[in-house]
């Protein structure tokens, strides 16, 4: 018995305190704040627009990573997204200047300190991490822009790059991958395409036929117009696809790194355009080139509704007797 005299209840008394929430608490044991009411049946991101900045050390950029971490998982985000070759500033430390394609190869060192950082911030924050993408070597000598999502029960997964940019293919020698996967969560099934990916509709066709209902494109783009191509491209894909799609870029500026001196980014998170969904079909948007973390809580099950019953249904209307896509690679 809680109480001694208590003896009516048999042993199963309760002792229930109930707080004033207009009070306020100020306990020494008090566990650190988790801001944000969370919604049943959502998923919260929480996208980074993340500061190009030189560093002077790998520890330096873990811990810049290691904060934004911090903030999503404190207001308890299922996902805290990257951008797209933001790994790019650890070019600062190095203190030979080579060709723009071997500075790009140099980042392939730091491959597996960025995939052990990752893996442990993802377990250590219970956390899902989208995290951008980085260069790395493969068993054939090829450079690939490879993304990464570590899961927080462990696993990790890699994306490349389908299309390297015009630049990329011609300064840092950068090969396109054959692969685009559907990726298994805790939150449902999610794909990724990087940047340029965005802009040819059947990548995301693939990835919405394997059952994907987010999709993340971590970018890098350099001025306005590169930005609003990936933009504009990744809003009819939500539309065309009745999915939601978050970006994340990168802002300021590396001006001793070539071909990311400065950087252009407005990352947002993107919904199809009908009455359940947010405005203009924008969940979540940032101000353009200001270091911060964009949140919105999604509904799956919306998705689900509006394929059925929206007022259009794009998926079903699809015409398989004229036209279909056929996958080819991996």
């Amino acid at each position: 018995h809680y109480l001694d005299a208590d003896r009516d209840s048999l042993g199963y008394g309760i002792h229930l305190i109930w707080r004033n929430p207009k009070v306020a608490r100020h306990e020494d044991n008090e566990k650190p704040k988790r801001y944000g009411h969370r919604m049943p049946d959502t998923v919260r991101i929480g996208t980074v627009q993340y500061q190009q900045r030189p560093v002077a050390s790998f520890a330096e950029f873990s811990e810049i990573v290691r904060y934004f971490v911090d903030v999503v998982s404190n207001y308890k985000g299922d996902f805290v997204v990257f951008p797209e070759l933001f790994t790019l500033q650890l070019l600062s430390i190095e203190a030979r200047r080579g060709s723009p394609a071997e500075s790009f190869a140099a980042v392939t060192h730091y491959a597996e300190r960025y995939r052990e950082l990752m893996r442990d911030l993802a377990l250590r924050y219970n956390i899902n991490i989208i995290a951008g993408s980085t260069p790395v070597r493969e068993e054939d000598g090829s450079i690939r822009n490879m993304g990464h999502v570590f899961l927080r029960d462990g696993q990790v997964f890699t994306q490349p790059k389908i299309h390297p940019t015009p630049n990329e293919a011609y300064w840092w020698n950068v090969q396109g991958g054959d692969r685009v996967n559907a990726i298994e969560t805790d939150c449902g099934t999610i794909g990724v395409l990087i940047c340029y990916d965005a802009e040819f509709p059947e990548l995301a066709r693939h990835l919405v036929d394997q059952g994907v209902s987010i999709i993340f494109v971590p970018f890098c783009t350099d001025e306005r117009q590169s930005y609003l191509r990936v933009r504009y491209c990744c809003q009819a894909r939500a539309v065309e696809n009745q999915v939601y799609v978050v970006m994340s870029g990168n802002v300021g500026n590396l001006p001793e790194v070539p071909n990311m001196e400065i950087q252009y980014g407005q990352s947002c998170i993107l919904t199809p355009c009908d009455f359940p969904f947010a405005r203009d079909g924008i969940a979540a948007d940032t101000d353009a080139n200001v270091e911060t973390v964009a949140f919105a809580d999604l509904r799956p099950e919306t998705l689900l509704t509006a394929r059925n019953s929206g007022t259009v249904k794009n998926l079903q209307d699809r015409r398989h007797d004229l036209y279909s896509v056929n996958w080819r690679g991996e």
